[in-house]
């Protein structure tokens, strides 16, 4: 059993959960991903790490609630336990001096890009981040990013916060800064890592995207996160998460993260999962 030693609600639906899990903590690295589970009979839910304290043994991440599992999370209160802390798992971001960075975070991504902009920062590259949201109000960590950051830039669909835009505003902000990015990094929801590849493309540098299909085993087993990058079948979970996005069969991946869409909105309904906490 892990112990919970933090959840809270960020930004609405966004909570940061940290665990005690000190066997994950000393060796997980930038980029891998854990599976936890809320209790014991509940789903196998792969997430992303945003934070580690090797020292302490502390593990966080981020998660969006927007179904029953998720929601039981959303619920857990310092001093819960919780049965499953797998990991760490998948490979990690190949991290290197490249020079100019460009990071872009949107929603539960701002927090899993977090240990690679740290890291960036420290191999000794010039970074420039991104955060985007729907609103101003969705944004969170700057004061966690900043310190690593030469320049963030917040981005938001309605304009409350800083350039108003989506994906596609990116590559105009970089040209009108003569940023060149010599690399390119990307997490987030899977509209906005498909819209960034397709329009950072014109940069002619890896766009590295975290891919987040459904999975379940997570140990390259169930072939059920299994994508075609690059004209070939890879899993998610042991081949990446991460790939170059702009060799991504992008149009198979978003049908298949439709799949369970009925089902999953039955069990949201059907869950009776109504506890709540600030």
């Amino acid at each position: 059993m892990f112990d919970v030693l933090e959840r809270k609600m960020i930004v609405p639906n966004l909570h940061q959960l940290t665990v005690l899990a000190p066997d994950v903590a000393k060796v997980i690295e930038p980029g891998q991903f854990v599976i936890v589970r809320a209790d014991g009979n509940g789903e196998r839910l792969p997430l992303s790490v945003a934070d580690w304290d090797r020292a302490s043994g502390a593990l966080t991440v981020i998660f969006m609630e927007v179904g029953a599992s998720t929601g039981r999370l959303a619920a857990l209160m310092p001093g819960d336990r919780i049965p499953t802390v797998v990991g760490p798992l998948g490979r990690p971001t190949a991290l290197d001096r490249f020079g100019t960075v460009a990071c872009i975070g949107g929603c539960y991504g701002i927090g899993s890009l977090f240990p690679a902009i740290r890291a960036l920062h420290e191999k000794g590259n010039r970074v420039i981040a991104f955060m985007e949201a729907r609103s101003g109000y969705l944004h969170y960590w700057q004061e966690r990013l900043a310190p690593y950051c030469q320049r963030l830039f917040l981005i938001t669909r309605d304009g409350s916060a800083g350039i108003k835009g989506h994906a596609g505003r990116i590559a105009d902000v970089l040209r009108e800064e003569a940023i060149v990015p010599q690399r390119i990094f990307v997490n987030g929801c899977t509209f906005l890592i498909y819209k960034a590849s397709i329009e950072l493309a014109r940069f002619d540098v890896p766009v590295i995207v975290s891919l987040n299909p459904i999975m379940i085993d997570g140990t390259g087993m169930c072939g059920v996160c299994r994508v075609t990058v690059d004209g070939k079948t890879r899993f998610a979970c042991v081949d990446g998460p991460d790939f170059d996005g702009r060799q991504v069969d992008w149009a198979e991946l978003l049908k298949r993260r439709k799949q369970y869409v009925d089902e999953e909105a039955f069990l949201v309904h059907d869950s009776g999962c109504g506890r709540r906490h600030p």
